[in-house]
């Protein structure tokens, strides 16, 4: 292992709360039912792919520049939100876990579907941490497919059996593993059984629980 690569979301900062308070606003007014439970397929996956989700859901027959424009006003909300994130939204052991890899020497990405990824490490005071930045600026293809993680990987200049991917998603376990990679998921065993490890948290993880990935 020389390189890992975080997504961001429900990984590095307490973001996904916003997220879900945006689509559930968008969800409310077209009137489509829209809980945590729903939220859980949104994970990991692109805005405009969340929008056909959600527009499946209703069974809304939405033309793009709808789709386009709803998204927008989704994201205008979620900006708001994120606009007053600090250092406080970085989730627990986050920040030592970063602290101690580039201490070891591990090259570090951001591997994210987040178009405001970078307003975001800004906020928090991350982007120091982080060797590279791919999100969803940079790549066409959402995940599971593996484009972020692979570039992610270019720009470390690391093979991919090099890199540890670690997600909260299941979509995002997906791709790390059709990169070639070695996956950690963030979160549920129940949801992210594919990993290779599986913890609760970030919250008193060391580099020596990962073991021989």
């Amino acid at each position: 292992m020389k390189g890992i690569i975080f997504d961001l979301d429900g990984v590095l900062v307490d973001t996904a709360k916003y997220h879900f308070l945006a689509w559930k606003k968008l969800a409310d007014e077209l009137h489509i039912p829209f809980s945590e439970k729903e939220n859980e397929l949104f994970k990991g996956v692109s805005r405009m792919r969340c929008m056909e989700i959600l527009a499946e859901m209703g069974n809304l027959k939405l033309s793009r520049k709808e789709q386009i424009e709803m998204t927008d006003r989704k994201n205008n909300w979620y900006i708001e939100y994120i606009s007053q994130m600090d250092e406080s939204e970085i989730l627990p052991g986050a920040l030592e876990f970063l602290q101690e890899i580039k201490m070891a020497g591990i090259k570090t990405s951001l591997g994210s579907a987040s178009k405001n990824a970078v307003t975001i490490l800004e906020k928090t005071g991350l982007a120091q941490y982080l060797d590279a930045i791919v999100d969803g600026n940079s790549v066409s293809r959402a995940k599971p497919d593996p484009e972020v993680f692979i570039k992610g990987a270019e720009k470390l200049e690391l093979a991919a059996e090099e890199c540890v991917v670690f997600e909260d998603a299941k979509a995002g376990v997906e791709a790390a593993l059709k990169a070639g990679m070695k996956a950690v998921g963030i979160g549920s065993p129940e949801i992210l059984g594919g990993a290779h490890m599986v913890f609760p948290s970030m919250k008193d993880l060391k580099l020596s629980d990962l073991g021989d990935l």
